[in-house]
């Protein structure tokens, strides 16, 4: 379970992924766009807003996918300017320019990082050598925490499941070098059995780039490792139900999987002393530590060896960098060049020193103005959202009553934090590349750490302001907007209000409506997980959720390649419901008054025409086969055509007849908010 993966979980977001266009109700697309006349908005909406940028937009040979909103591009570019600034400048021995400035010019020294080799990764090498008990690797997977993805993890600190006023470390199943557990099972496709067997090559040069002996037999062991423990996890829909978590006591884990020393994990994971943690695959977790027993300790080492190897890869030696690369830049995400270094400085410090350089950002990119209108903008959303309830008529007076107290008891966050992070005690030196990244991921480790048991602090983000993101955390009851994503087109000081709220009107509405999709729904207005619905509505929202899974799962990406329904449930109900709250809070806006008309379009066009534009996008294959098994989001093309053919809206303003391709009768309309 890689970082990018980690809200498919718990938290809900907005992040989306790529897709080329198809009909919604018959959707079966060649990946070659065609130069053809573009259909007409009632049979293929997608297309016909899209079809132009689509034949012209190319993908770089350093990426995977293209989106016509580079907002991640344009802020990258933003963060580079002031990194090199900094870089170029005399600053202050210790302070968080000089560390900045320093992390990046390390970062690009790649003639330093060829001098090197593996020597940057000796010590840790040693250190599994050397391990010579169970115990011990279980200690060493603990100070392992933020520096690589263990077996079993930690990916943050958050409230509790079921005390969200203390924060608790949230344990998950992780550990693999492939994007899911699905690789590795029996019986798979032949593409994915192409890629594990390129990842065993991937292993095997990285094992004689390092010169360890035995190369081969050290592979096939690591790989018996991973196998084993893809196994035992959990698929991602499963993990997506929070009614899987579990609170679990430090002993109901040591008598469950006794041959894990869980005191050591916690130890070297400076969480001991806690007693009580948030289990978010418990059942896959405790069959994953159950392994250690089994598993001989010489197996265990070979696998550590190759994981650290491949983590540390992009900041060895040349054809370390160029194994990395081959493989899961090239064979799995189809990119032909490699990302330039400047631009992978730039992400290793968003990780790094992401606060830091999250405050340098916000202070020249985002305005207090810009911040006044989204307020306004989310005030409106919740306005239109309580009114949809209050309007319900298959919701019993008092399930109504609990979701009225929910929206009244969201929490916002725009913009930025409002205490910020002190990097003071984070060692930052000149010419250790690896080293630098290791000491930043173990800080940022250890200040989650020293949460844990604690109360919990309402005032914590969980993204960065630099990230294009949004999110709604159900344990916190409250929606989070990082600056980055606050920009054009999605959100423009300058544009008029359909524009606004076709775009980041849909985001804001779909994070609000996370709180009441399969998942947020569970949990109350003070973030706790407990049941708060009558038996006869939840069965009615289930059906409605049923309607659309089984909606979602007949679209095809590729002949033969299905969205997964249930993966994607909570980000499609969000999709849907957050449109159709965006556009009820834009109709909110007109007053009675009839939109005005621009460009030959009527404001209700606009709104859909600006969210349609706001999610084109662009693919290689190969990342496109990878999502759909890992990504909860639904293909673009489906999260338009898929979510306004049930807007009532939609069709009452392009006029749609029965016989468009768009076109879906009103009985088979779906409204669930």
């Amino acid at each position: 379970m890689n970082k990018r993966l980690i809200c498919t979980t718990l938290f809900s977001c907005s992040c989306a992924m790529a897709a080329t266009p198809a009909a919604p109700l018959n959707p079966t697309p060649a990946m070659q766009h065609s130069t053809a006349a573009k259909p007409r908005m009632q049979d293929d909406f997608y297309l016909a807003v899209n079809g132009d940028w689509l034949n012209s937009a190319q993908i770089p040979a350093d990426a995977s996918f293209v989106f016509g909103a580079d907002l991640s591009g344009i802020t990258s570019k933003r963060l580079h300017k002031i990194i090199v600034e900094l870089a170029g400048s005399k600053n202050p021995a210790g302070s968080v320019a000089e560390k900045v400035g320093t992390f990046y010019a390390t970062y690009l020294d790649t003639a330093r990082l060829d001098q090197l080799g593996r020597t940057p990764l000796n010590a840790i090498l040693t250190e599994i050598d050397a391990l010579a008990s169970t115990s011990e690797l279980a200690h060493w997977q603990g100070k392992a925490q933020g520096r690589m993805e263990t077996p079993v993890h930690f990916p943050f600190v958050m409230p509790g499941l079921q005390d969200p006023t203390t924060n608790q470390a949230m344990l998950a199943q992780g550990g693999l070098g492939l994007p899911d557990r699905s690789y590795y099972l029996p019986g798979n496709d032949a593409q994915s059995a192409n890629i594990f067997t390129a990842y065993r090559i991937y292993l095997l040069k990285l094992a004689k780039l390092a010169q360890l002996p035995q190369a081969q037999a050290l592979v096939e062991q690591a790989l018996s490792v991973e196998s084993q423990i893809a196994q035992a996890q959990w698929e991602l829909a499963k993990s997506r139900d929070p009614g899987n978590i579990a609170t679990m006591q430090i002993a109901e884990l040591i008598k469950a999987a006794p041959g894990f020393d869980w005191l050591a994990f916690l130890d070297g994971a400076n969480l001991k002393g806690q007693t009580t943690l948030s289990n978010l695959q418990p059942g896959a977790v405790l069959a994953i530590t159950q392994l250690y027993a089994k598993i001989p300790l010489a197996h265990w080492k070979a696998y550590s060896k190759l994981q650290s190897l491949n983590e540390a890869a992009p900041l060895l030696s040349a054809e370390f960098r160029a194994a990395h690369f081959d493989f899961y830049g090239t064979t799995l995400n189809g990119q032909t060049e490699p990302e330039p270094q400047s631009t992978k400085a730039v992400a290793r410090l968003n990780s790094a020193m992401g606060e830091a350089l999250g405050q340098l950002y916000v202070a020249r990119h985002f305005p207090a103005d810009h911040k006044a209108r989204m307020q306004e903008l989310v005030k409106n959303l919740l306005t239109a959202y309580r009114d949809a309830i209050s309007r319900l008529t298959w919701m019993t007076p008092a399930t109504k009553q609990q979701a009225l107290d929910k929206i009244a008891k969201y929490g916002t966050k725009i913009g930025y934090p409002d205490v910020w992070r002190d990097y003071s005690s984070l060692n930052i030196v000149a010419g250790d590349a690896l080293g630098n990244q290791h000491r930043a991921a173990r800080f940022d480790w250890e200040f989650k750490a020293a949460k844990a048991g604690k109360k919990a602090d309402k005032r914590d983000w969980d993204m960065l302001p630099q990230m294009v993101n949004a999110q709604y955390n159900p344990l916190r009851n409250d929606i989070e907007f990082p600056a980055a994503h606050l920009q054009a087109p999605y959100f423009d000081m300058s544009a008029d209000d359909a524009s606004n709220y076709g775009a980041i009107g849909a985001v804001i509405g779909h994070e609000i409506s996370h709180g009441f999709d399969n998942m947020g729904s569970q949990f109350d207005g003070d973030g706790n997980f407990r049941n708060w619905w009558a038996t006869a509505d939840k069965a009615a929202f289930q059906a409605m959720g049923d309607k659309l899974v089984q909606q979602f799962s007949a679209y095809q990406l590729f002949p033969g390649k299905h969205v997964n329904g249930q993966l994607t449930l909570s980000e499609n109900m969000a999709d849907l419901a957050g449109l159709q709250i965006a556009y009820d809070a834009y109709i909110n806006t007109l007053k009675g008054k009839k939109s005005p008309l621009i460009n030959g379009l009527t404001g209700e066009q606009r709104f859909f025409y600006s969210y349609a534009q706001s999610r084109r996008s662009k693919f290689r294959p190969e990342l496109a086969a990878q999502w759909l098994v890992t990504d909860p989001h639904a293909p673009d093309v489906f999260r338009i055509n898929g979510v306004v053919i049930n807007i009532d809206g939609f069709h009452q303003a392009f006029h749609t007849q029965p016989g468009d391709g768009m076109f879906n009768s009103q009985a088979n309309r779906l409204r669930i908010w």
